[in-house]
């Protein structure tokens, strides 16, 4: 059987739907906004972002009337979608910081640390379960320029503190046994893994316990200026309010101003099911850390609570930034990331996958959170993560959260929070640019020629595809 088949075969009982919200611990949605009413802070989006945001302005102020709206229901989008593995980057790593703030690195690596204990602090204190695990970050090197790429990275982790590990092709191979793996970096605190749809769900009774007011199914339908404040239409309703903060990452690339900044690029994952301890055995991951490799196409895997594998990678666009295109809801979009699976852990060929999906994820040319100011700042955008999210995300919204109240702390002031990331070509060019970038990245390490030129071009243009782009 040919590589492909033996992954049609594995995919034939596949649900294509998110392993993390195929559980039957969803809570129930909270009604529509029917009606008019009044708030001092809307959040206009319920996943991570917006979440932490209702929470934060709450602990805060306790007397601040908090509402937040939801398109569709708490998780549904990127935050209960991802790989889930924790960092204390807050601008999508420390390669892609450097690149990006490098005068700001000492600063934003206190701050990433500050925000994984305050982050491990909330979910103590609301008693949060979500399965979480401390088990660290292992980047694994595919191929001798993967190991040179993990000197360099080790150097950074080193230079700002972190508890890193340089692990040689045995030593990774012993933590995580796979024939591809020539060596690895493995930072072991601070970082881990968690079930998303779980601390979404967690964090939302947190908020509705703070008093925060929660509208699922409402989306955002129109915005004026009240001069000041805010009137936001919903299809049943309207909202007054004081300030507005809008958290919606990849959805908001609807908006025409948000658009141009914000791509719905597309990431692809696959979960197997549960792993016998023979299984389980043949590779190791007793330490079960979050794991991401060197390819060009990067592949990202971690384990579930119940020892599955999930594993992802394989970027993709549709066009005009479609977020939910039919035609992805298929095997064949996940062939390729199968076969990945297969070559990287050959002891597991005969396992199959009960679990694959797809969604957007809001691709800006820095990969980090930025902020967009509306109606005379009494409305502020904030996102365009791209990775790293689950944590990033509660950094982002404190900050968004300042920005919006005036609030005069010295993260307003820096570069990630004053500038814009660089904008994106308009349709056609830029699906054509994504398709070609896309198939690009799938044959580079393979193919080489007229691929590297082409990869440099996109990276000088901003886009820094060569780096991690999810956990």
């Amino acid at each position: 059987m040919n590589p492909f088949e033996q992954a049609k075969k594995a995919l034939l009982k596949t649900k294509f739907f998110p392993y993390w919200l195929d559980n039957e611990a969803a809570p129930a949605p909270e009604p529509a906004l029917k009606g008019s009413i009044s708030c001092d802070l809307l959040i206009v989006g319920a996943g991570f972002t917006g979440l932490w945001a209702a929470i934060h302005a709450k602990e805060q102020n306790p007397n601040r009337d908090v509402v937040l709206i939801e398109a569709q229901c708490i998780a549904i989008g990127a935050s209960g979608r991802p790989a889930a593995i924790l960092s204390t980057s807050v601008m999508h790593g420390l390669d892609n910081a450097q690149r990006f703030f490098p005068e700001d690195m000492d600063e934003l690596e206190r701050l990433g640390k500050e925000n994984m204990d305050g982050f491990k602090d909330t979910i103590a204190r609301y008693n949060i379960d979500c399965d979480i695990e401390w088990g660290g970050e292992l980047t694994v090197a595919v191929g001798e320029d993967g190991v040179e790429d993990l000197a360099k990275e080790y150097k950074l982790y080193k230079q700002y503190g972190h508890d890193a590990y340089l692990l040689n092709a045995e030593e990774v191979r012993t933590e995580l046994n796979s024939p591809l793996f020539c060596g690895g970096l493995w930072s072991k605190s601070r970082s881990g893994t968690v079930h998303p749809a779980k601390l979404a769900w967690g964090l939302k009774r947190a908020a509705k316990e703070l008093g925060v007011r929660i509208y699922e199914y409402t989306p955002l339908v129109d915005s004026r200026h009240l001069k000041p404040g805010v009137m936001v239409t919903t299809p049943e309703g309207e909202v007054k309010a004081n300030k507005v903060l809008l958290a919606t990452n990849a959805f908001a690339a609807g908006s025409k101003k948000i658009r141009r900044r914000v791509a719905a690029i597309r990431d692809r994952i696959v979960v197997t099911e549960p792993l016998t301890d023979e299984q389980l055995a043949s590779i190791g991951w007793q330490n079960r850390q979050g794991v991401y490799d060197t390819r060009t196409q990067l592949n990202y895997m971690r384990l579930t609570a119940d020892n599955r594998i999930l594993f992802g990678g394989r970027l993709g666009y549709f066009f005009n930034n479609n977020t939910d295109p039919k035609d992805d809801k298929s095997a064949d979009n996940f062939l390729m990331l199968v076969k990945n699976f297969y070559d990287t852990f050959p002891t597991l060929k005969d396992v199959n996958f009960s679990h694959a999906w797809s969604g957007p994820i809001g691709l800006t040319t820095r990969m980090a959170v930025h902020y967009q100011h509306y109606h005379d700042g009494d409305m502020i955008y904030a996102g365009g993560y791209s990775g790293f999210g689950v944590t990033a995300t509660r950094f982002g919204a404190r900050v968004g959260l300042a920005i919006l109240d005036g609030d005069d702390i010295p993260e307003t002031k820096m570069g990630f929070a004053t500038t814009q990331p660089n904008y994106i070509p308009p349709e056609p060019f830029r699906w054509f640019g994504a398709k070609v970038t896309m198939y690009a990245l799938d044959t580079y390490d393979e193919k080489g020629g007229w691929r590297k030129p082409w990869i440099s071009l996109v990276e000088k243009m901003g886009f820094p595809v060569t780096q991690n782009e999810l956990g």
